[in-house]
């Protein structure tokens, strides 16, 4: 394309910031941390979870914590972003988020440590829309964009390879501590590089005022609704606080529906998600990520309580996952993705990731990783990385170009929302089977010896009813999948061009 067609489109020429892949280095550094950070406090949890007294009932907060500031704050986060500046942002977003790692770092309490994971969430909000529409100002030319984002997307997936193998050595030869300290010499580099190097183009912010009602009622829907799960588990599902944490939830998120159909500005406007594509993605999306993150939580407990392993070994036994998330989304996903419709490869996805967690619900106390566990892995992450990568492209094709940001930013949002509800309704539905195990069995058990059997036995059947369920939700993204997602082959690239809106691509994103 000739100089003076970009400049008809109202872009630069791809010649005109020099620094623009060394740039990318650090924006990709700031993504690094970020996905280190999911897969490294996974490994460290047991051990965090022993020194801080944290309970069986509360442990899932660490995990929640963040995915629910983080997905809660997110398309806030974005507009935050386009307001101020996306510079600007990125930075303020390292440096809070380094300060919230340094704090969870020093948690001398399960408190201390649910407040820092939530305010690593906060600013991860921040950092994540800044860094992906910094790179969508920066590459304006489609290939020079398609590769900047490729090297993106296999960074977010190869990070989280990268986070379990070293979340393992720092908790087993230094520290659990040491997997929140080493985000802040990441956050630093990655913020004096991008303070020195990056030079956001001129003009383009969306000047529209905040949605600040929008925000307040999204946010506190959401924590309703994760905290009524999570108090199900501690005190039943007929507790007249649970009850009350789901309809304050209902009511909370209907009014945000209604406040985001009558201001002028919405956080999220509602044309979005009824667009029976784009609906039907954020839906599935959702629903297989409620199934992944709970198994994460329990296939680490299973491996180091159950299984014995180590902190190092259990990170190396998540890499088959890893790869073959990585792999589906590359080499499957993106290689069919511009030949067939995305529901043939998202609804077949999800149901090869189903088949996966199926082979986890025989888990028992001395099933083999070879056998069992391996090919589990390796069918869940090629299903989901098959699944996600067309989801990803079809998120925003089609959208209007003012919507494109809030499009892709929804696909985050129900990842990370879907996380945290995955976690407490799982974990919940795990521990209620456990205890009933107990509660049937420890009667027959005389010794000591036989007691500790009977809670390990437990502990199993707890996570093998909670897989039951995950199952049964894959089926149900496959099945929605299928049903919703009608449009045809998808693009590629997604290029929306419009007066304060950025260039938009999608970029798959690997759940932990």
């Amino acid at each position: 394309m000739s100089e003076t067609a970009l400049k008809a489109r109202g872009a630069a020429a791809p010649s005109g910031d020099a620094n623009r892949w060394k740039a990318l280095v650090f924006i990709a550094l700031a993504q690094l941390m970020v996905v280190l950070d999911a897969t490294i406090v996974n490994i460290a949890l047991p051990s965090a979870q022993t020194d801080l007294g944290i309970s069986d009932g509360n442990r899932q907060w660490v995990v929640t914590a963040y995915a629910l500031a983080f997905g809660g704050l997110l398309l806030f986060g974005g507009r935050i972003a386009d307001k101020w500046g996306r510079k600007r942002a990125f930075v303020l977003g390292l440096g809070g988020f380094a300060a919230a790692s340094a704090l969870g770092g020093a948690a001398t309490t399960g408190a201390m440590m649910f407040g820092a994971r939530a305010l690593q969430g906060v600013f991860g909000a921040l950092l994540a829309p800044a860094a992906l529409s910094l790179l969508a100002v920066m590459f304006t030319d489609a290939k020079e964009r398609a590769k900047a984002f490729g090297i993106y997307g296999a960074i977010a997936g190869g990070g989280g390879a990268v986070g379990l193998i070293l979340g393992g050595f720092l908790t087993e030869y230094l520290d659990w501590r040491w997997t929140f300290f080493v985000n802040v010499p990441f956050a630093i580099v990655a913020a004096l590089g991008a303070w020195f190097v990056i030079r956001e183009p001129e003009g383009g912010r969306n000047r529209s005022p905040l949605d600040i009602p929008g925000v307040v009622l999204s946010t506190l829907g959401l924590v309703a609704l994760v905290y009524g799960f999570t108090r199900a588990e501690s005190d039943g599902w007929g507790d007249s606080v649970t009850v009350s944490m789901f309809i304050a939830s209902g009511v909370l998120l209907l009014a945000f529906v209604l406040v985001e159909r009558r201001v002028k500005a919405p956080l999220l406007p509602l044309r979005v998600v009824t667009d029976r594509n784009r609906g039907g993605i954020y839906l599935s999306l959702g629903l297989a990520i409620i199934g992944m993150f709970g198994l994460f939580l329990f296939l680490t407990y299973y491996l180091q309580v159950v299984k014995g392993y180590s902190p190092v070994k259990t990170g190396f036994a998540f890499l088959p996952m890893v790869v073959g998330m990585i792999t589906g989304s590359t080499q499957i996903g993106t290689r069919l993705m511009t030949r067939i419709p995305a529901r043939f490869l998202m609804g077949p996805g999800f149901l090869v990731a189903g088949l996966g967690m199926l082979l986890l619900t025989q888990l028992e106390i001395d099933s083999s990783y070879g056998i069992l566990l391996l090919p589990a892995m390796v069918l869940l992450g090629l299903g989901m990385g098959t699944a996600f990568m067309p989801a990803m492209s079809l998120a925003t094709q089609g959208v209007e170009p003012r919507d494109a940001g809030v499009a892709s930013a929804m696909v985050n949002t129900s990842q990370q929302v879907g996380g945290a509800i995955g976690t407490a309704l799982l974990n919940t539905i795990a521990a209620s089977a456990t205890t009933s195990y107990v509660k049937d069995h420890i009667a027959g058990a005389a010794s000591k010896p036989q007691q500790q059997l009977v809670q390990l036995q437990a502990m199993v059947h707890g996570y093998s009813a909670a897989i039951w369920f995950a199952v049964g939700i894959l089926g149900l993204a496959s099945l929605i999948a299928f049903t919703f997602v009608n449009a045809g082959r998808p693009d590629t690239t997604v290029v929306a061009s419009g007066e304060g809106v950025e260039d938009e691509m999608p970029v798959p994103v690997i759940a932990h």
